[in-house]
């Protein structure tokens, strides 16, 4: 599923007075709060389908396959996702 088949399946969940551009809004919206919750607390949860978190990465070596050598990578932030129990149900 790509986000133009997100909103259209949003745009049918939210009834047939919704237009595409309120759907879109919507999503819109739902990923912007999640982006400045995880930014500003280091951590979202939302019960029933999933935890949000930053974690650190450690500073590492990996394997380059274009010059077949070892090159370090520093330590950086990613964000990571846990599904909830009834998400994985699913």
């Amino acid at each position: 599923m790509n986000k133009q088949q997100l909103i259209e399946e949003i745009q049918k969940l939210l009834g047939k007075d919704a237009t595409k551009a309120c759907a879109e809004k919507a999503l819109k919206a739902t990923l912007d709060a999640i982006k400045a919750g995880v930014k500003k607390s280091k951590k979202l949860q939302l019960i029933g389908f999933g935890t949000f978190k930053v974690v650190e990465r450690k500073a590492r070596k990996c394997f380059n396959p274009v010059s077949k050598k070892m090159m370090p990578v520093k330590a950086c932030k990613v964000v990571r996702f846990k599904p909830g129990a009834a998400f994985k149900a699913k």
